[in-house]
């Protein structure tokens, strides 16, 4: 019988010690079902330098000498275990001793799929076993393929009695599926909706986990999914001695607990992913002031939850589940619709899914830079012939620089553009071949880079991995896959933060230096060059340069002199680098922005530039005009609604020359008659335990003291008797009024001055009578 073959999507990865060896289990997507392969009897592994003595009491190892070298050149031996807790009593015994031991940190699952190169998408190829609901292989053989599926999946929400602690209702929703799971009779709360009636919590646990083996998704979707929705289910379980089956085949799943303050819960779930959709917009570089659901679906899709933010949420909850169940039926179905919609508005399933097929990380993982630069690094790396060393092994005294960040020249500008470098630091990484191999074995013609180091022409791996990314993102791009094209731009910038962040495994400060470094000089080196050929730079930042036309250019000739000016700059890098350095150039800079208007402002109090935090006017792709802000007021979330459309009103003004006396002085007469107070609320995450704040205990946090249960973003004002909570506010329950003064002193005024200071124009000159009357 010939094995059967399978193209299938990695889901989760696991594994155990066994009395005969390690078993490794990995659940996969296919299109024949669901697939689990197994492999039983597997060692851990981890390398020592040959000359090197290994203290064995007590520890079962067998050590073998291979054909491999250290990053010294040193050659190693191997030391393979029978089991993992083994490798790990020897890593104890170790720790902090002169003994060295090499990528003994790596875990088994993960050492097995690099040494193979897969990442997520591979081919099985074994002989199948049918189980219920999934096929089991037996150590089949699987190899690397291209293959993007749709992946099934549930959005899943939960309401609770937080009170009695008790799960009141259990929505989900997916293609095909609209479902509520509600404590009660049919009898007593007639409905149209889609409601299983059950008699008590315990029963709607059990149904819960029975109809999740029925529609058997690959994916979870929720909002704040592991930490409340899940982690909440396995507790009440557990308080009913029920088994926590949410996974395939029956497979009991975890919520693992946070060992240190600020680490996140984990959901093991054997066969399915749980993926939070905080989180993942969070790991695809979407921004909102609050990640509160009933926020983001306002901003994506326009929509809100069914209980607003302004109600006391468990309140109405209870007040639903005693008088009107389907209602809160209605709500918790809602709230899974929400995140369903979110997750397709956004595209994140592909994102996710391209993320895990670029990087090797688990489909749910968040971070990671540092364990997806060892996965597609490290088998490369081991081809050559040559092994790592554990993170942490050395210790460094010399740092490298953050960016290049030049002093701003302050100012009102006409006909601003910016020149910017096309993925700066991946780009001086595969000109200058910079690489943690290359710079171990630099060969005798070495590239040189900074603080002394050297790297090879020709013996590297980083500047062909980069390469292949480009390739791959630029082939995204082709295709108009955003969320292809973003997880590979993702990734490629995170290499420069791994490089210099000392959880790596390859820092050295000589490795992040020759890129940061480089940066910098290509940097200055291109303001010399344009200001050279008379044209000033008011500003540059990590990998843009801002150059000032001034006055007499019209968009057309404007826009003909950023492509010019970006031609002529590639093509003099171009004959610099292959003069000075003998390689051909990967830097490629791009014209970027025409600033029709642009702002500059100093930092406050001070007529000193400031940097990152600039404004201006642009023509958009729609042929329109928009205003763009960097860094300032009305794009930072701790600065009030108010602040943040009065500045870019008065900017609009200002860039167009229209008067804005009259609107400055209307906007602080609405303000004192408590027309504007809706706007007036500033809103702050709250990093740590209220009890952790001792002194200097900030205005957030006193609002936060005064609420029953605070979430993790604090709405207040600033009254006569300091902060308040929003709802406290505008509900009555607070008698102390607004302190309308501070307002105008710390959000109005700045604002203002911020850009009046280049009319010799002030906010206390236009509001002067207001204020003495005020």
């Amino acid at each position: 019988m010939n094995p059967a073959q399978y193209k299938a999507f990695l889901l989760t990865r696991h594994w155990r010690d066994g009395a005969n060896g390690i078993e490794l289990q990995f659940w996969a997507h296919s299109a024949s079902g669901p697939l689990r392969l197994i492999y039983p009897d597997q060692k851990a592994v981890c390398f020592i330098a040959r000359d090197t003595a290994l203290p064995l009491d007590g520890v079962r190892v067998e050590r073998k000498p291979l054909q491999l070298t250290d990053m010294q050149g040193q050659p190693v031996d191997g030391l393979y275990f029978q089991q993992q807790r083994q490798l790990q009593q020897l890593r104890e015994r170790t720790a902090g001793s002169s003994t060295l031991l090499l990528e003994s940190d790596i875990k088994v699952v993960d050492r097995f799929l690099m040494e193979r190169f897969v990442t997520a998408p591979m081919q099985v190829t074994g002989n199948p076993r049918q189980r219920n609901g999934y096929l089991e292989l037996i150590n089949p053989r699987i190899q690397p393929i291209e293959y993007q599926p749709e992946l099934s999946y549930l959005s899943l929400d939960i309401e609770t009695d937080g009170s009695a602690n008790q799960v009141l209702s259990i929505a989900f929703c997916g293609p095909g599926v609209r479902r509520i799971l509600m404590q009660g009779e049919a009898s007593d709360w007639p409905s149209d909706l889609p409601i299983h009636w059950v008699r008590d919590e315990a029963q709607l646990l059990r149904e819960f986990l029975q109809q999740m083996q029925q529609l058997d998704p690959d994916l979870i979707l929720g909002w704040n999914l592991i930490n409340f929705d899940l982690d909440y289910l396995e507790r009440r379980c557990r308080a009913h001695h029920i088994p926590f089956t949410l996974g395939r085949g029956g497979e009991q799943a975890t919520i693992l607990q946070p060992q240190q303050s600020g680490q996140a819960r984990i959901a093991s779930i054997p066969g399915r992913v749980a993926l939070d959709g905080i989180d993942n917009l969070r790991a695809a570089f979407w921004s909102f002031d609050s990640f509160a659901l009933d926020h983001v679906a306002e901003k994506l899709l326009g929509r809100k939850k069914l209980i607003s933010g302004s109600q006391d949420k468990l309140a109405e909850i209870q007040r639903q589940f005693r008088e009107d169940r389907p209602a809160l039926a209605a709500y918790n179905l809602e709230d899974c619709r929400l995140v369903e919609d979110i997750f397709q508005q956004t595209d994140l399933i592909n994102f996710v899914r391209q993320r895990a097929t670029m990087t090797g990380l688990s489909l749910g993982r968040q971070g990671g830079s540092v364990a997806a630069f060892d996965n597609l690094y490290l088998p490369l790396l081991h081809r050559e012939g040559v092994v790592a060393h554990d993170i942490g092994a050395f210790h460094h005294s010399q740092t490298s620089p953050g960016g290049y960040v030049m002093d701003s020249q302050p100012g009102l500008y006409q006909n601003v553009l910016v020149l910017d470098f096309k993925s700066l630091y991946p780009s001086i990484i595969r000109t200058f071949r910079i690489d943690p191999l290359g710079m171990a074995f630099p060969g005798d013609d070495p590239i040189p880079g900074f603080l002394e180091a050297r790297f090879a022409r020709e013996r590297h791996l980083l500047p062909g991995i980069i390469s292949r990314l480009w390739a791959s993102r630029d082939e995204a791009k082709r295709r108009q896959d955003k969320a292809l094209s973003q997880a590979i731009k993702i990734i490629m910038n995170s290499f420069y933060g791994v490089l210099g962040s000392s959880g790596c495994r390859f820092y050295d400060p000589r490795l992040a230096s020759s890129i940061t470094r480089r940066g910098h000089e290509i940097i200055t080196r291109s303001r010399d060059w344009l200001e050279a050929a008379g044209y000033p730079v008011i500003y540059g930042d990590t990998d843009s340069v801002f150059v000032l036309l001034g006055e007499g250019y019209d968009e057309a000739r404007a826009d003909a002199t950023g492509r010019q000016l970006a031609r002529e700059l590639n093509s003099w890098w171009n004959d610099t680098i292959a003069r000075e350095f003998r390689v051909q150039s990967a830097l490629e800079i791009e014209y970027e922005t025409h600033f029709i208007q642009f702002i500059m402002p100093t930092i406050r109090g001070t007529e000193t530039g400031s940097k990152k935090r600039y404004a201006g006017v642009i023509r958009n792709v729609q042929g329109e005009y928009e205003l763009v802000f960097k860094g300032l007021e009305s794009v930072r979330s701790d600065w009030t609604p108010l602040a943040q459309r009065f500045q870019r009103e008065l900017y609009r003004r200002i860039f167009f020359q229209e008067p804005y006396e009259a609107y400055i002085s209307d906007l602080v007469e609405q303000l004192k008659r408590g027309e504007l107070d809706r706007e007036l609320v500033y809103r702050k995450r709250l990093r740590r335990k209220l009890d952790d704040y001792q002194r200097n205990v900030p205005p957030h946090v006193q609002a936060a003291r005064k609420l029953d249960k605070p979430g993790r973003t604090v709405s207040y004002l600033i009254t006569l008797n300091g902060p308040e909570p929003a709802e406290h506010y505008f509900s009555g329950r607070s008698g102390s009024p607004i302190d309308y003064q501070h307002y105008i002193d710390r959000q109005i005024e700045p604002v203002a001055d911020g850009i009046l200071h280049f009319l010799d124009d002030s906010f206390r000159r236009i509001t002067a009578d207001q204020l003495t009357l005020f």
